[in-house]
């Protein structure tokens, strides 16, 4: 499905969100490599992508600068993925794609927004919870983590 058409995806300062494509996957995985400890694989977004999930590039000036990628389940969608480029974090565009996001969302006729992340992810969290989302849940050992196992938090926002 693609989304770009149901919705429009102009951001301001000219950014821009459009549907990923299998020739984004090496921008994507590289920018993911440099922004989590435990990225996914490059077979990850490739599945991703085959499973015909909401894969999504955020970009400026042509060069992808973030991502999402988000599964949706009758009225819910599952945020599986979100990241902002190193160079472009802080700058308040994982809120912007959020929001983006949220919108498109709610355009598809989606009731709520779920997600899972990590207690040890401060900003994440910050972030989350800036936007709206509240802590539901805890799923336990759910991510790999230098010793052991590390819960993750289940998070919701109704749309």
């Amino acid at each position: 499905m693609n989304f770009e058409a149901a919705i429009n995806l102009t951001m301001p300062m000219d950014r821009t969100l459009r549907d990923m494509t299998q020739a984004d996957l090496d921008a994507v995985w590289n920018i993911e490599q440099r922004v989590h400890a435990y990225p996914w694989t490059l077979g990850n977004f490739r599945d991703a992508l085959a499973s015909k999930n909401i894969c999504q590039v955020y970009e400026t000036g042509g060069q992808i600068i973030g991502y999402a990628v988000m599964m949706l389940a009758v009225d819910e969608v599952q945020l599986l993925n979100i990241s902002i480029d190193i160079p472009y974090q802080r700058q308040a565009l994982g809120m912007r794609l959020l929001r983006e996001l949220q919108t498109q969302m709610r355009g598809l006729k989606m009731q709520r927004m779920l997600l899972e992340v990590r207690p040890s992810n401060v900003a994440a969290r910050g972030l989350y919870e800036a936007a709206g989302f509240v802590k539901i849940g805890v799923r336990r050992g759910y991510y790999a983590a230098m010793q052991n196992r590390e819960d993750a938090l289940v998070m919701e926002y109704w749309l």
